[in-house]
This record gives C-alpha cells, structure tokens and sequence, in this order.
C-alpha cells in the first residue's frame, strides 16, 4: 500500500478538501461541488501549530486546494458556514477550526444552530494534550470526578457527530464516519471532531487512498408503497385540506414539483419560516406563513383545514402556533420528511418518510385526476386577497418622523430586486417578515427561526453571499437587523471589508428589544428590562432613564464599511430607498442606519404562542395576563393526531 508520512492535521486538511458532494437535479442533471469548499480559523493556542500548520502548508503548496478564511469570532464562523449551506441546499459547507478551550466553546452556539436548523457544519476545536504530559495546561478544565472530561464534551448533546481524535489512526475511520453525517439529509446538522494538540502535530503513515477524491451521493429515497397508498387514500377523502411546507421542500429542490402539484389540485400552502420561498408570495396558492407569526389567511384556512400535508416541516411550536392552529376536531396529517424522526411528530398515523421531491412526484401521479372543490377554492382566493390588501395598507408610507417596521419592510421590499435574498434570524423582525415580506425567489428568503439566534444575521449573510458567489451568482444579500442582535455580534463587517464581500446591512435602531419587549408586555411583565437606557438610581431599573448615547452608525464606519444614515422625519421611507438604491448600485459592503417607531407593529395574523405566565401574582398586568393565557392554553391539542 502506497502511503505519505503526514501529520494527522495535514491528512485531515488533505482529506476535506478532496470530499465531493453528488446529487440529481431536477432536470435528471448531476450537480457536483466540494462538500467543504474552505475552512474558517481563529489560530490561537491548541490549534496554531496542527490546522494552522497544515493549511499554510497548503496555502504554500496549493493555495486553491482549500482556501483558508478568517474571522473574528468562532461563533459567527459556524454562522457563515450555515448561510453558505442553507444557500447551497445542504450540498456544500465550511469547517471552522478553534483553539483549545474558549475558542472552541465560542463555537458551541453555532454548532447548535446547525442542528436545530438540520444544516451541515464541520466544526474542529482543538482539545487539550491526549498524553496528559503536560497536565494540567492552560485553558483545561478539570473535574475530579472525570478527569478525561474536556471542554469539548459539550459538544456532545449539540452535534449529529461526535468524536475525538485520541490516537493517529482513529482519524481514518472518524473522517469518513463524519463525512456520512454531513451529507446525509436525515441527520445532518453540526458535526464535530475533537482534536487533541499533541494528536495534531503527531506524523502518521497515511494511505494515499484516504488522500483520493472520494463522492457523497445525496439520499433522495422514494416513499414506500403502503405509506404512500395511505396518504393518497386521506388527501382524497379532505374536504378542506392544506399543505404545510418547510424548509425539506427547497432543500430537495422540489418547488417546481411543489407548484405543479397544487396548481393541477388546488390545494393551498401555508409555509413555515424555513419554507419561505416554496412559491411566490402572488402564487394562488399561497397563503403565506403559518403559526404563530403566520398571516391571518394560512391561519384561518388551517383553523377549519381537515387534513393537514406537511412536507418537509418539523413542526415547531412557532408552526403549529403552539399546538392551537389547527382546531377541526377531526383534523388528520400527513407528514412527508426524509427523517423518520419528524415524520413521526406529534402521533401521526400517516408518517412518509421519503425525500420532498420524490414523495411530490408520485403524489402527482396518484391524484392527477384530483381538484379541490370550488367553494373551498373561492374561500382560498378570497382570504388571499384580504390578506394581500392587509398587507398594501401596512407598507403605505405613514409620513411618521418614525416609522414603524412594517412600512420599513415595505420599503426594502420595493427597492429590492426579486432575486435579492433577505437575511434574517432574531427579535421582532423574523415575524414581521414571515407575514409581510413578499418572497419572488425560491432562495429569495433566508430567516434563520429555528435557534433564531440573535447575531446570526451578519455572519449569516456573509455564508449566503459566499454560497451564490461560489455558483458564480452576483444578486444581493440585504441583512436587516435591530439593534439589539447587532450588539451581539458585529465584528464580521471586518470580515466582508476585509475580503471586498458586498453584503447591504439594513439596521433597525428602536433603543431596545422590540419582540421580546412587545411580549413581556403580553404577559403582564410591562416591557421590564427591554429598553436601552440609563440606569435609573432610584427606581433601580433601567425603564425610564435617558436615551443611551450609542451611535451604531459610526461603530460600523469604524469598521471600514460605506454608511448612509436616514434621518428621522417625514422622508424618512423615500430616504431609506434612496439609500437602497445607492447601496445596490455600489460594489462594497454598505452599512444603512434608520431609526424605527417600536410601538407600531405588523397586522395581526390570529397566531399564537406558549408564553407561560404565572399562576399568582400582585401585580394587576400580570393577573389580566394570566386570565387571556387560560383563555390561549384552553385551544391547545394534546396531540396533532
């Protein structure tokens, strides 16, 4: 056997950079890409001498083999991996590398992003001396009770994958073991391989077949026959019956089969926040968001719907509007997904496991001859319309020294182009766009709900706008973002001024959480601890104090990026599409800055969430709130049946 002496982080580097993900396409096509395109690292003490050394090596001897990306957080590395994932179709990722202790536990939120987001990324923290020579050394947690517990172990519960590194010749079989979960629609989501620094460094004899371009082939798996017989059997005998669609529809390609299927059935769609995208906000068949963000017409149509076809979807509790949305009491569901786990939600007794784009093909097949009746259709349509002239009346310019988000929304939504892509992920903003923003393009919108983790937006943006620049695709990604996620994680705007990347940042300045404090409002918590302001000695609270003297605009001009600011006023909208369009027309990364009304929110669209309030209270809000929580929680399903 014909092998090269290499060190474990060299075969490792070597090895995902000639892994390649293989799918079909709709067309019957083959698509080919790396499945890790190029890694992310912060080299600091664990790493610097194993990863690091590695990918100078081949920076050094074949730069484009796997390029080497910096940033300035590890958290936002997995972020961007994700974006560029997510835009990819699961198909392509990055892998992010970290220093032993706080760098690789940085990397921990983003690793259970990933997952709950059922997107791929590799992650390799650095894990403390497996020889324990020098023991212990800096950065090593130490418990008494096991002294073999490392930082890393955390991963554990927040990976798909977990495995570390503790020998040289373990790497042969984790490596492959890794690539597996990666790619596998079913059970993707973080993978993560811990990398002792001594391990790292250590030279092994690596067989140059481990070094060879090795495919991964996509699961696309057809649904079985009797599942597919029940579920036809069921959707022919609804009255009344609606498809809820996820994120398993785009990530399978399936839109095209999507459209076809409910244009020849009639069958209308609510969509979860991941599915956004499946058809064209103007489709007739498209009611919008559903659940508890959802619009007021995929609400009420899911309310009565007797049958309820979820393909691709999860089902959160942000979907389901906490187990109250769909309220006919002889409500059936089919649910469609490639993993078993989620076809199985909520005692189901119509489970398809099978792959969006296969189990809609044959569906087509089974029910050409089917069509919804033409009451129900009318009712559809009608419902469609009001919702659509709710949503006119939100984006109508106001004339407001601060407008609210709404009609900020409909500005961006006019000024953007339809193949543009909207980033997204925490506060306020991820529910007015689920029921406000009008999707044109099946990639068109990217709100990261699943975690909806508050500074995933820039990082998150910057991996999108890696993954359409990666097919030769120049459209825009407009991040918009309030002020409280921007706080939490910003740094990245170094990153795509650092690499010429043209991301368009949109942030929404209100001085405070505007969704969490709309919520504590809810729940009889009147807006405690959500405002920006100075501490108020006497009160000891931060709620009636001063405006803080924060200018965001200028921390991002620090940066190194183009800002526009729109000033308050009665322009304040003409001003903002101004602002867009000279962002668009621009080549670099443009920061834009507008200050927003928080008290004005979107149209009401009848969903609701699982926000516990207490059972006893003295304060007067809390108690009224606690009576409308009985009144909420009385409507909940124990199960979706």
């Amino acid at each position: 056997m014909t092998t090269r002496r290499m060190t474990v982080s060299q075969a490792l580097v070597e090895f995902l950079a000639n892994q390649w993900t293989v799918d079909r396409a709709v067309d019957g096509t083959g698509i080919r890409e790396r499945t890790i395109p190029g890694t992310f690292g912060i080299f600091g003490h664990g790493n610097v001498a194993g990863v690091g050394q590695a990918l100078k090596q081949l920076n050094v001897d074949r730069p484009d083999l796997m390029p080497y990306y910096q940033a300035r957080n590890e958290q936002a590395m997995v972020h961007q991996a994700v974006g560029y994932a997510r835009m990819h179709r699961r198909r392509g990722t990055y892998a992010a590398a970290a220093s032993v202790g706080p760098g690789a536990t940085n990397l921990l939120t983003g690793a259970a992003l990933a997952t709950t987001n059922r997107l791929p990324a590799l992650l390799l923290p650095s894990d403390t001396f497996a020889t324990r020579v020098a023991d212990p050394v800096l950065q090593q947690l130490e418990q008494p009770h096991d002294i073999g517990l490392t930082v890393n172990d955390a991963f554990r519960p927040v990976s798909k994958f977990f495995d570390r590194v503790q020998r040289p010749e373990q790497l042969f079989s984790i490596a492959l073991a890794a690539m597996r979960v990666l790619t596998d629609p079913a059970e993707t989501g973080a993978v993560t391989i811990a990398l002792p620094e001594d391990v790292q460094a250590e030279a092994m004899d690596v067989p140059i077949e481990f070094l060879q371009p090795r495919e991964w082939r996509i699961r696309r798996p057809r649904p079985e026959r009797d599942a597919l017989a029940a579920a036809v059997r069921a959707i022919r005998e609804a009255k009344r019956p609606l498809i809820v669609a996820g994120g398993g529809v785009l990530y399978s390609g399936a839109e095209e089969q999507l459209r076809a299927f409910v244009e020849a059935t009639g069958i209308p769609v609510g969509t979860s926040q991941a599915g956004g995208g499946v058809l064209t906000w103007d489709h007739p068949q498209n009611l919008g968001g559903i659940g508890a963000t959802g619009t007021l017409a995929a609400n009420r149509i899911a309310a009565e719907a007797d049958l309820i076809i979820g393909i691709g979807t999860r089902y959160s509790d942000f979907t389901t509007a906490s187990r109250t949305a769909f309220q006919n009491p002889d409500v059936r569901f089919v649910n469609i997904n490639v993993a078993s786990f989620d076809a199985h939600k909520h005692g189901t007794q119509l489970p398809v496991v099978a792959d969006a784009r296969e189990a809609i093909l044959e569906l087509s097949d089974e029910l050409a001859d089917l069509r919804v009746d033409a009451d129900y259709a009318e009712r559809v349509a009608r419902e469609k319309a009001e919702w659509d002239a709710t949503v006119d009346e939100a984006f109508a310019p106001s004339g407001l020294t601060l407008p609210g988000q709404p009609e900020i929304i409909g500005a961006v939504q006019q000024a953007s182009a339809p193949e543009d892509v909207i980033v997204q992920a925490a506060g306020s903003l991820p529910g007015d766009l689920h029921k406000l923003w009008r999707v044109r393009d099946p990639l068109g919108y990217h709100v990261e709900y699943a975690y909806s983790c508050m500074g995933y937006e820039i990082a998150g943006g910057l991996g999108a706008k890696r993954g359409l620049l990666a097919d030769g695709d120049d459209r825009d990604v407009i991040v918009m973002v309030g002020d409280g996620s921007y706080l939490m994680l910003n740094t990245e705007l170094v990153t795509a001024v650092a690499e010429g990347i043209k991301i368009i940042v949109i942030l929404i300045q209100n001085h405070g959480y505007a969704s969490i404090g709309h919520l504590s409002e809810t729940v009889g918590s009147e807006r405690f601890g959500t405002w920006y302001r100075s501490y108020d000695e006497d009160a000891k609270n931060f709620q009636g104090g001063g405006i803080l003297p924060v200018d965001l605009a200028m921390n991002a001009r620090s940066y190194g990026m183009d800002v526009i600011e729109v000033e308050p006023g009665a322009s304040a909208i003409e001003d903002l599409q101004a602002a867009i369009a000279t962002a668009k027309a621009s080549d670099r990364a443009t920061f834009i800055h507008i200050n927003s009304d928080p008290l004005i929110y979107a149209p009401d669209g009848a969903g609701w969430w699982d926000v516990p309030v207490p059972q006893v209270s003295t304060l007067e809000s809390t108690q009224r709130a606690r009576a409308e929580y009985e009144e909420q929680v009385a409507a909940q399903k124990p199960l979706l049946g």
